[in-house]
């Protein structure tokens, strides 16, 4: 996950390794990743070799892994699967991916009081989006005018969540920074 979750959310507090489960049958089983939020959200995060989940597994592997992943989310979990050849060739795909299924739900769960909910939504928009946000693009979404559009991005710019950039004279499009803000987990 140093490749993937490290360069996203810039900590591992609340991501336990080798988290173990019970199925409906109270048989023991372990998931890579569990991530388990202040507010009880709780997503499990499976790192899935060719050869152990694919290629040697049969019907009835096959049969329980599917069962397994719809009892889960029966009890409330969250399950997310990444290829390894992703994970060690291909981070940026797996962080991309983690950014639009995870940080959304992070940023809706957030306790935060400086925040309107507005602009959260704005904020979940820019995480969602996984590039850079213009004003158009908030103004489509929500159907907002271009002002009103401006002055959500320019809150969230002093909140140090986006970063401006333009040409030095207008502002084109604005950008997250750095890794998830702490502060929404909270």
């Amino acid at each position: 996950m140093e490749k993937v979750w490290w360069p996203l959310v810039g900590n591992f507090e609340h991501l336990h390794p080798e988290y173990e489960i019970y199925d409906w049958n109270r048989r023991s089983q372990f998931l890579d990743f569990a991530f388990i939020t202040g507010n009880g959200d709780r997503i499990g995060i499976e790192c899935d070799g060719f050869q152990s989940h694919i290629k040697d597994m049969d019907r009835e592997r096959f049969s329980y892994a599917l069962n397994r992943d719809t009892f889960l989310a029966g009890m409330g979990w969250r399950m997310l699967h990444f290829a390894f050849d992703d994970i060690q060739n291909r981070p940026e795909v797996c962080r991309m991916l983690l950014q639009m299924s995870v940080m959304p739900m992070m940023i809706g769960t957030s306790a935060t009081p400086t925040l309107t909910p507005m602009q959260k939504d704005v904020l979940k928009l820019a995480w969602r989006s996984g590039r850079a946000i213009r004003p158009k693009d908030v103004m489509e979404v929500y159907r907002i005018n271009f002002r009103t559009a401006r002055n959500h991005l320019n809150i969230l710019v002093e909140h140090r969540l986006l970063k401006p950039v333009g040409d030095g004279k207008y502002v084109r499009y604005y950008e997250i920074v750095g890794g998830f803000p702490k502060l929404l987990l909270e």
